[in-house]
């Protein structure tokens, strides 16, 4: 039995859309004409969400905030002793997201068909990553889906956590560039131009900072569609040309010679990385499969290939601690926590602080930079402002020359 989503009309012509479950695409066409409804379209859930993973979509699939919701559902339910399929019914209906709705019939579909859960969340790549299916196969074999549930939970709560208070400092920076920008604009385009209208038509020669003031106005105001054409297009060509492997690896590897942001880079992967690994080993996910899954979630190029470089060294029978360590692109706290674990059997547990240790690490970091960055750009935008202020009044300090 699969879900599927529909399109029919009542006998008054009205268009209703829905969620149903049936065996065949013929058979929910029955289903709703037993209904009195005329079906216009039904289509398999699992289809068109392969359909629109094909084609270009704004969004992929489900979100951060969504999947962590979903899955501490989930494992409340199992933990409850509910059915797998009767768990992931309840949190279907649970969610008023049509798109969540939609996906977690299409699983539970799966699982009705008797595969797997694992399974059937692999018909969904794109709404639940590698690791999540991963960890979910590992804790169906040992038989603790639910003590692995509840795991996923916490870790993606705790994401979800961590980019809500990243997003939430940067509210106050980016608000703060967007308002001066529109201010200073305003000002070079309809007020500054009033202004020092007055002053160009007298004898004298104004001052250079207010006959530069007056070409910046006259530039804006000329070419203000061309200008922003261009930072747009900017924009795009240092895009598109750092998706590229080569300026792409290379623009990686400048960020970890830096002194400020070679903390950050290194902090920041090496948390989800060994938290990632944490969960996985904890999971009873194989070590080698661990390592290749969590080299997937480091967004740094030369992190990842040296995650991948010991991989190999580690299967050669090398430690997971001396083949990170011979990289030395990870901070030695995480080489030294990793190799006590080894050597005490509690690799898991080492993983588990390390990445605890990071993220406090990066946490601190990023409330540094913002404290710092806040109060610089409060300083840098009353500069520009001032320097607006004085271009005007250097004229009027100079009134007397200009008449003469």
């Amino acid at each position: 039995m699969g879900a599927f989503e529909y399109v029919a009309l009542d006998q008054a012509g009205k268009e209703s859309k829905g969620l149903i479950e049936g065996d065949t695409a013929k058979h929910v066409r029955q289903i709703l004409r037993d209904r009195q409804l005329l079906p216009v379209q039904v289509t398999e859930v699992a289809q068109k969400e392969a359909r629109r993973q094909r084609s270009f979509s704004l969004r992929s699939g489900i979100s951060s905030a969504e999947l962590a919701i979903v899955t501490r559902q989930l494992a409340s339910l199992s933990q409850s002793g509910l059915p797998l399929e009767e768990a992931l019914l309840a949190v279907a209906q649970q969610n008023d997201n049509p798109r969540t709705k939609s996906i977690m019939l299409g699983v539970r579909s799966r699982v009705m068909e008797g595969h797997a859960l694992a399974d059937g969340l692999a018909e969904f790549p794109q709404a639940f990553p590698e690791l999540y299916r991963a960890t979910v196969a590992a804790g169906e074999q040992s038989g603790h889906l639910d003590v692995v549930l509840e795991r996923l939970a916490d870790y993606t709560e705790a994401r979800q956590e961590l980019r809500q208070r990243v997003t939430n400092a940067l509210i106050y920076p980016i608000a703060l560039v967007a308002m001066s920008v529109a201010i200073i604009g305003f000002m070079l385009a309809t007020v500054v131009p009033r202004i020092v209208n007055v002053f160009e038509n007298s004898a004298g020669q104004l001052p250079a900072l207010t006959r530069w003031l007056i070409a910046t106005s006259d530039f804006i105001r000329d070419h203000w569609l061309l200008l922003i054409i261009g930072i747009g297009a900017v924009i795009y060509v240092i895009w598109w040309f750092l998706q590229k492997d080569g300026p792409k690896r290379r623009y990686h590897s400048t960020l970890l010679r830096l002194p400020i942001t070679s903390r950050l880079t290194r902090g920041i992967n090496t948390a989800r990385f060994t938290r990632t690994f944490s969960i996985l080993a904890g999971s009873g996910v194989p070590i080698l499969d661990a390592l290749k899954i969590s080299a997937e979630v480091i967004e740094n190029l030369p992190m990842r290939d040296a995650v991948n470089e010991a991989t190999l060294r580690v299967r050669e029978g090398a430690s997971i601690s001396r083949s990170l360590a011979a990289s030395r692109l990870f901070p030695p706290m995480m080489i030294h926590l990793i190799a006590s674990g080894e050597t005490g059997g509690k690799l898991e547990e080492m993983l588990d602080r390390t990445a605890n240790y990071q993220e406090r690490e990066v946490d601190g970091l990023i409330a540094t930079l913002l404290g710092i960055l806040q109060p610089l750009l409060i300083v840098m935008m009353g500069g520009v402002v001032l320097t607006i202020v004085l271009a005007i009044l250097l004229p009027i300090f100079e009134i007397n020359n200009l008449i003469r």
